[in-house]
């Protein structure tokens, strides 16, 4: 397994919709590993492929403290939400930005696993809130976008002096 290289923000290809997966082979099964090597890592809950740029729709999430309860899931799509909640969230892809944003509270979610058989369950909370990002983010839609404008700007100019400074 290997850690790879999370893009952030500005990165245009954090952009790119997410094309479907057709099909699950070795090279797919290994890139998922590295992507959960990475999310641990990262020490985050969710990383969308797109995010370590692989342009395809699939996401890993792990919300556990015990960090034992992996779950990837490949061509999502939310088939019904319910409730609101604000919680407070940041993104690997954006580091050092938080804020509140507004999710539903539960999703029902459709997909496949990396053995194609179909998913269908229930997330509520801090794994809705999860699921609803990383889809975000096969969406080309990043957590940037939810925030206000005076926020966004804030922080794309704390990420210009950042990027200044390395160069």
């Amino acid at each position: 397994m290997a850690v790879l290289e999370i893009l952030h923000y500005p990165d245009s290809r954090l952009r790119n919709k997410a094309q479907p997966v057709k099909h699950v082979d070795d090279n797919l099964r290994r890139q998922v590993e590295d992507m959960y090597e990475t999310l641990y890592e990262s020490q985050g809950v969710g990383l969308a492929a797109t995010q370590v740029d692989i342009h395809l729709r699939l996401f890993v999430i792990d919300v556990s403290e015990t960090r034992d309860q992996r779950q990837c899931v490949i061509n999502p799509e939310i088939i019904s939400k319910e409730g609101t909640q604000y919680e407070l969230e940041g993104c690997l892809s954006a580091t050092g930005a938080y804020d509140r944003v507004e999710r539903a509270l539960k999703v029902r979610v459709r997909g496949t696993d990396l053995d194609g058989n179909v998913l269908e369950f229930d997330a509520e909370g801090l794994k809705a809130a999860c699921v609803q990002h990383e889809m975000d983010h096969l969406n080309g839609i990043l957590f940037v976008d939810h925030l206000s404008r005076l926020k966004q700007e804030r922080y794309r100019k704390k990420v210009s002096k950042l990027m200044a400074v390395k160069e």
